[in-house]
């Protein structure tokens, strides 16, 4: 390589030469090159590190259990024009079984780790500037192109898919934004309008939103409590008598025991799909146990929520599903707030399961499906008419996913990934900023409440839920928020 030609260099032709036609096959003008600005930051160091836990008890979703967890924390040193520097964290659980389904634990695991590696040096190695959201717009279509090439070269069963590169790729995104807005002393939050950012909207989300920034539909300041989405696993014991061996941690062993544990109001049901019978049964039993522990409460709001993971085989199983739940438990039925990804997550392949009628019933949101806005817009002609934002895909996609979503007038949940420590603090971010989010989901504090450790003492109410809420008023610092917590 000629000496005048840097290895950032190279990676910055790279990156943006497949996004050029991107963004003009999507209506969308490439930005123009500016001079550096003050508020334009430039990545200066990287490093990464993985911290692994066992799941108290197992989780089963989509016909699939989880017993572990492998967590990406991530430091990245940033610089910007006008020369503050700052170190940003970021954490994110490698979700393997739901990100990239397709491969066993250990060769998925395997994949994300050493993909991990791979973005670890593609972002060091980024010499561009400008905004996180900048940032990633460059950094994105490399890391896709690294898990491209380590796919040819692992004996994997399949591709990794773009799903897992955004986890892989969202702890990384979340030190940048974290780093930025410490660099200036600011909750991330505070840096999304334009007296940060370079471009409007409308370079990533096309001329509809010309002139408009984020903070239009982000605002800086939290929401001071959310309900929480207690997620029941679809192996979870409801009550006693589904207890084969109690687990000894001080913790609640069944979901009639957890309701007056953290007040719960909010249930995420976890439905395997495949077959209707179990499906409706379970259903039809969670609100019969939810009713006779809210009685004695004398609890009389709450909501559901169905997330099926792909399971239904198509959208006749879901309607059938809902009509038998309706004719049971009509009280029931009405307290279902929205369902989850329904159907087989690659909607290209799927053109026929549209959900126009179902969602004339209840909100249907996509989750795995949504990557990219392009999916978005697939799924709205398709008949989905809401979302489900994650940080496990990224802080720069759920701000950007957070405007579409609100612009086109769709319904809008913050989910999680099992996620502790510092992924539930920009979670809860998220979820606390974004209008009309219906709540969020906190399933760590079940399933691994060993990975919040060090983290629950100085988040108090955030890892600990009273009255089925979680104190998100407290979420104002620097950053994203989070502090690395030390030994």
């Amino acid at each position: 390589m000629p000496p005048e030609i840097s290895r950032r260099s190279l990676l910055r032709g790279l990156a943006i030469a497949p996004w050029l036609p991107f963004a003009a096959c999507a209506g969308r003008r490439a930005p123009a090159v500016t001079a550096s600005r003050p508020t334009d930051a430039r990545i200066l160091t990287v490093d990464h590190q993985f911290e692994e836990f066992r799941y108290r008890a197992p989780y089963q979703f989509g016909g699939r259990s989880v017993d572990r967890v492998t967590i990406l924390n991530v430091n990245c040193r940033v610089r910007t024009g006008d020369r503050r520097e700052a170190t940003g964290f970021g954490s994110m659980t490698l979700g393997n079984a739901w990100a990239f389904p397709a491969a066993p634990q250990e060769a998925g695991i395997g994949a994300m780790t050493a993909l991990a590696a791979q973005i670890a040096t593609v972002t060091a190695d980024c010499d561009d500037s400008g905004h996180p959201i900048d940032l990633f717009r460059v950094l994105e279509p490399a890391y896709l192109r690294a898990a491209a090439a380590l796919s040819r070269t692992r004996s994997l069963p399949a591709p990794i898919p773009k799903l897992c590169t955004l986890v892989v790729a969202s702890a990384f995104d979340a030190a940048i934004h974290d780093a930025y807005g410490k660099a200036f002393g600011v909750s991330s939050y505070e840096t999304y309008g334009p007296a940060f950012m370079r471009s409007d909207l409308s370079i990533d989300l096309g001329p509809r939103f010309k002139g408009e920034f984020l903070d239009r539909y982000v605002p800086i300041t939290p929401r001071t409590r959310m309900p929480v989405f207690h997620s029941v696993g679809a192996g979870d014991p409801l009550e006693e008598a589904d207890v084969e061996a109690r687990i000894d941690d001080g913790l609640p062993n069944t979901l009639e025991e957890w309701i007056p544990h953290d007040g719960l109001i909010r249930f995420k049901i976890k439905l395997n799909g495949g077959d209707l019978a179990a499906d409706f049964t379970r259903v039809v039993r969670i609100d019969r146990i939810v009713q006779r522990a809210q009685a004695a409460r004398r609890v009389t709001e709450w909501k559901y929520s169905l997330d099926f993971n792909e399971g239904c085989p198509n959208v006749a199983y879901l309607l059938e599903f809902l009509r038998r739940v309706r004719e049971a438990t009509p009280s029931g039925f009405e307290r279902i707030l929205y369902i989850e990804q329904p159907t087989a997550r690659d909607l290209q392949k799927d053109r026929a399961n549209v959900m126009h009628e179902a969602a004339r019933l209840r909100p249907v949101v996509i989750d795995e499906s949504l990557t990219d806005l392009e999916s978005l817009l697939l799924a709205r002609k398709m008949g989905y008419t809401g979302v489900a934002l994650k940080a496990c895909k990224g802080q720069s996609q759920a701000m950007l996913m957070a405007a579409a979503a609100q612009k086109f007038g769709m319904f809008v949940c913050v989910q999680d990934l099992t996620c502790p420590g510092a992924s539930l603090i920009q979670s809860a971010g998220i979820a606390a900023r974004v209008p009309g989010n219906a709540g969020i989901e906190a399933n760590a504090r079940q399933f691994v409440p060993s990975a919040n450790h060090g983290w629950d003492e100085r988040f108090p109410g955030l890892f600990t839920i009273h009255d089925g809420m979680m104190n998100t008023g407290q979420l104002r610092g620097p950053g994203l928020g989070a502090v690395p917590r030390r030994g």
